[in-house]
């Protein structure tokens, strides 16, 4: 008997699902893709619980009628392609004919469309045609899924939280916004508007709604093109940067990819002048004939070949490094004027200034007797007690810590016996030990020793400063939604964010091991890393991300040392918990073996 079979259409489609569709924003990116294909010049997108629940894309493109509207759902049919020859030259952003039969096979989708002729409403429920007939509705198309995954609990039980699947679907529509600025994009979070576009071709416009305003007042106009290739759209000045590389947005033929060779084409055109560890942003929109684009290399279509590419790279890094350096980018301070509210409400109309505060009375405190007198000295006396022996107890606590602590560093493998020899290059310290020649990098150990005491600080209990002028960060509605998970991430850290609005987050006050660094860079570093994370171990992580900013450029501030800095700084290295490694990885300390030091001198 044979043991080869074919599967059904049914688990074939669900086969399919795996790959077209990840999680909801999967979805929202084919059905937009869709619409974008029919012609709409406005697209609606609306979620509940981060899509999980339901998800619901409108347009006003050309509809489908009734025939189409059940063919749709069917694997391979489409109306992008007709013959293989077509797949040589893909004008559209969708052309395999997969999504719909694909989020089909594991939803409940509802489909209400109408090309001004006819109006047919489509159910399909994981897999099967519950309904199909006339449907009143505008001419275009309206897709709704519900119960995403429902029927599949291996793939809905790797879901994340309602507000982490709702930012990456706002993050798609932002990509598509910033691809086609002609088309108006709209999303609704829970009945809520969270994203909007008008639409207008000002793409300037949507990247202040995308990046802020400080970006597009550092916005330039980009224009490269040669024979094969043209380019067009905003870099950014290097006076604004990110620690994350995903604020760079590179489109081919209005497509969104992932093309990690075009980002360092980028990153390279910025060459000295942006610091190591940071990403410059820009909008770029690349046209070519379709000939030299291959599109069709993964169903997810994140993921294309393009021919020439060498060439497309030296014409992005040498265009975008020449027009940079033809710029005036010198960073112009400008202060903003100091505003002052009440910040227990955003009704500004109940604002009172502080010429307008009522005058207040303070009646005089009236005798005492010698009775109450007592009292209130019995009840002082206890409380002193009381707080004395908390102060004991935290002592005690304290002491115990301490032993630990001590147990700990005895189990832990400490640094030779190291004997200062001198300075090798203003930054390696050269040190005579039983084994050998050691050779300390000076730079790392000093940001070794102050990454581990901005860890301990964290843990102890930090003193909170509280700044002059609060700092306000634009941010996309998906942060401010999950307000209570970041500040929930950071409460070791004693760094809290509040709500300012709808798009923006204000800190008030922070850590005492803050001082120095520049506070809002600092936070929107903070808030992309906990937007891109997607490990489990993420508190451990953005630990690790607060102490390494907060230790960054301090390794290059101290040029040379001195006999007795650098055995104080040999000394403080020993304490550390790990005195070997740097912070990102390399290595501290290097010992040249006397054999091997001797095999140069033929001895």
């Amino acid at each position: 008997m044979s043991k080869i079979k074919q599967l059904d259409a049914h688990t074939a489609n669900m086969i399919a699902a795996g790959e077209v569709v990840e999680r909801p924003m999967g979805v929202v990116k084919e059905l937009v893709e869709n619409a974008i294909d029919a012609g709409s010049t406005r697209i609606i997108v609306s979620i509940e619980e981060g899509g999980m629940k339901k998800l619901t894309v409108t347009d006003n493109g050309c509809g489908m009628d009734a025939q189409d509207a059940q063919l749709c759902f069917e694997r391979h049919a489409t109306s992008k392609i007709h013959t293989s020859n077509d797949l040589w030259s893909i004008q559209t952003l969708g052309f395999r004919g997969e999504a719909l039969p694909s989020i089909g096979a594991v939803a409940r989708v509802t489909v209400n469309t109408s090309d001004g002729e006819d109006a047919t409403q489509v159910v399909v429920a994981y897999g099967k045609k519950e309904s199909a007939g006339p449907y009143p509705c505008n001419q275009g198309t309206e897709i709704s899924v519900e119960g995403l995954f429902y029927q599949t609990p291996a793939r809905l039980k790797h879901m994340r939280s309602a507000s982490y699947e709702g930012s990456l679907i706002q993050e798609v529509v932002q990509k598509f916004a910033l691809a086609h600025p002609e088309i108006s994009f709209r999303l609704i979070n829970d009945g809520k508007d969270a994203f909007r576009t008008t639409g207008q071709s000002d793409l300037l416009e949507v990247m202040y709604a995308v990046f802020g305003r400080s970006a597009v007042e550092n916005a330039i106009e980009c224009h490269l093109e040669d024979f094969d290739y043209q380019v067009n759209g905003y870099v950014i000045a290097p006076s604004v940067t990110r620690a994350s590389r995903n604020l760079m947005h590179i489109f081919l033929n209005g497509r969104m990819v992932k093309t990690y060779r075009l980002y360092k084409a980028v990153q390279e055109g910025y060459y000295g002048l942006i610091p190591d560890g940071r990403y410059p942003l820009c909008v770029l929109n690349i046209e070519m004939d379709p000939h030299l684009l291959d599109v069709n290399v993964h169903p997810s279509k994140w993921e294309v070949r393009i021919s020439k590419e060498q060439q497309l790279e030296l014409l992005i890094k040498e265009g975008v490094g020449k027009l940079l350096h033809s710029q005036e980018i010198i960073p112009e301070s400008k202060p903003e004027p100091i505003t002052y509210f009440q910040p227990i409400s955003l009704d500004f109309d109940e604002v009172q200034y502080e010429s307008e505060k009522p005058s207040v009375n303070l009646r005089k405190a009236p005798e005492t007797t010698s009775v109450a007198m007592n009292a209130f000295v019995k009840e002082a006396i206890r409380t002193e007690s009381a707080q004395d022996e908390q102060i004991l107890r935290q002592l005690h606590q304290k002491l115990e810590e301490k032993e630990k602590k001590e147990e700990e560093e005895e189990e832990r493998i400490p640094l030779p016996e190291l004997s200062v020899i001198g300075l090798y290059r203003k930054r390696f310290i050269l040190c005579e030990t039983p084994k050998g020649l050691a050779v300390i990098d000076a730079h790392q150990a000093r940001r070794r020793i102050a990454y581990e005491s901005v860890l301990g600080q964290m843990d102890a209990s930090a003193a909170m400063v509280d700044l002059l002028v609060p700092v306000t960060l634009h941010v996309s509605d998906d942060l401010c939604r999950r307000l209570d998970e970041i500040n929930s991430l950071l409460q070791d850290t004693k760094l809290q964010f509040e709500m300012f609005g709808e798009d923006a987050l204000l800190v008030r006050s922070i850590p005492s091991w803050m001082q120095g660094i520049n506070v809002e860079q600092f936070c929107i570093d903070l808030l992309d890393g906990i937007r891109d994370e997607s490990s489990v171990q993420i508190r451990q992580k953005i630990r690790h991300k607060i102490a390494s900013s907060a230790t960054r450029n301090l390794s290059e501030k101290q040029t040379s040392f001195t006999v007795d800095e650098m055995k104080s700084l040999l000394e403080r290295l020993r304490s550390c918990d790990n005195p070997f490694t740097g912070v990102n990885g390399g290595t501290i300390i290097q010992i040249v073996d006397d054999s091997q030091l001797m095999k140069g001198f033929s001895l």
